[in-house]
């Protein structure tokens, strides 16, 4: 599949090795911040690799109603969900060769409370494209449209929690070294990889 100039995705937490895949040869990102929040999706979440197997991290969020726009939606820091994240991440990738190098880009933008989940994501995807070394245009949607223009690719649920089966086009899992267990695990969170493998 020949990777296009502009992507149109949304913006996931700490994002999977296959949303990398998917946009690998994009020269502009432009996110989705007018789409509805979509629930039980990696907006909110995202897996790490610990000496337990797979965990989920979840972040979550104050919502009264599903019908709200995803730029508004609002994190909720009344339960301790990010001490859990950041003793997580540093339980699974403590002894893994390059957290030191990456641990506080990473600490620093968790525990500024960042108030809306979309600027939160958006902070994350920043860095992480800036460990890769991606020099890549971030842009953002200014109003929701149904059907791209042209030259944009739709990327838009393409990673998604319920089906796989569309990452095939883009994604083959190459093994690495990960820090626990004897079995790959495939497609967690792209900071197992840059943790463990470096950029």
């Amino acid at each position: 599949m020949t990777a296009p100039a502009t992507a149109l995705i949304e913006a996931h937490y700490l994002p999977s090795v296959s949303y990398f895949s998917a946009l690998r040869g994009c020269k502009v990102i432009v996110l989705e911040r007018n789409e509805h929040y979509v629930k039980q999706s990696y907006r909110t979440r995202c897996h790490i690799v610990t000496a337990q197997g797979i965990q989920n991290l979840i972040v979550p969020v104050a919502l009264k109603h599903e019908k709200v726009r995803m730029a508004d939606v609002r994190i909720d820091y009344s339960q301790k969900w990010l001490n859990n994240h950041w003793r997580s991440i540093q339980s699974a990738y403590g002894k893994a060769p390059f957290f030191a190098y990456y641990r506080d880009d990473l600490h620093n933008i968790l525990m500024r409370k960042t108030i809306f989940l979309y600027d939160l994501n958006v902070e994350l995807l920043s860095m992480c494209l800036k460990w890769l070394k991606q020099d890549v245009i971030l842009q953002e949607s200014l109003a929701y449209e149904q059907h791209v223009e042209k030259g944009t690719v739709d990327l838009r649920s393409v990673v998604n929690t319920k089906n796989s089966e569309d990452l095939n086009v883009f994604f083959q899992p190459a093994p690495y070294r990960q820090v626990f267990g004897n079995a790959f695990a495939a497609n967690a969170s792209i900071i197992d990889l840059i943790f463990c493998e470096g950029p």
